[in-house]
């Protein structure tokens, strides 16, 4: 089954709040070797103007990627992830992700496309806070292989 045409323009239902905490920012920017003190130190945070550690710039991937699990569980996209790569993320931002935000995220399918027998499937995941302020959106693009 090829991917279908007829996801572009899908809007899925918010996921679950995520609640960022204080370790988990430490734990992930220790993954991606992030060095700066305000991923780790709550003192440096504040004296750099956030209310509590910044999370790195692609923190928010755990997040997405709950959204991006919809996608996939969709019966009718017809996407087998046996045979999905993953081809691009971009995060646009409004304001840092920072401890104790509370972030909901809605994935809207923004483009399916065919090349050279394989599908490129993008999404935006609109991310917010609990008060519904835009934090960041997050663009991934998915390359679905075909038949070889």
């Amino acid at each position: 089954m090829s991917v279908n045409p007829d996801i572009q323009g899908r809007v899925f239902p918010p996921t679950e709040p995520y609640l960022v905490g204080r370790e988990k920012i430490r734990e992930f920017a220790r993954a991606v070797f992030a060095t700066s003190p305000i991923n780790t130190d709550v003192d440096a945070a504040r004296a750099a103007g956030h209310s509590d550690l910044v999370a790195p710039p692609t923190f928010p991937i755990v997040v997405t990627e709950r959204t991006l699990e919809q996608l996939l569980a969709e019966p009718d996209a017809g996407i087998d992830f046996s045979r999905v790569v993953h081809g691009e993320q971009r995060f646009s931002y409004t304001r840092p992700v920072v401890a104790g935000d509370e972030l909901t995220a809605t994935l809207t399918v923004t483009s399916v496309k065919s090349l050279g027998g394989n599908s490129m499937v993008t999404a935006e995941s609109q991310i917010v806070d609990a008060d519904g302020e835009h934090v960041v959106t997050a663009t991934s693009t998915l390359v679905v292989r075909g038949d070889a």
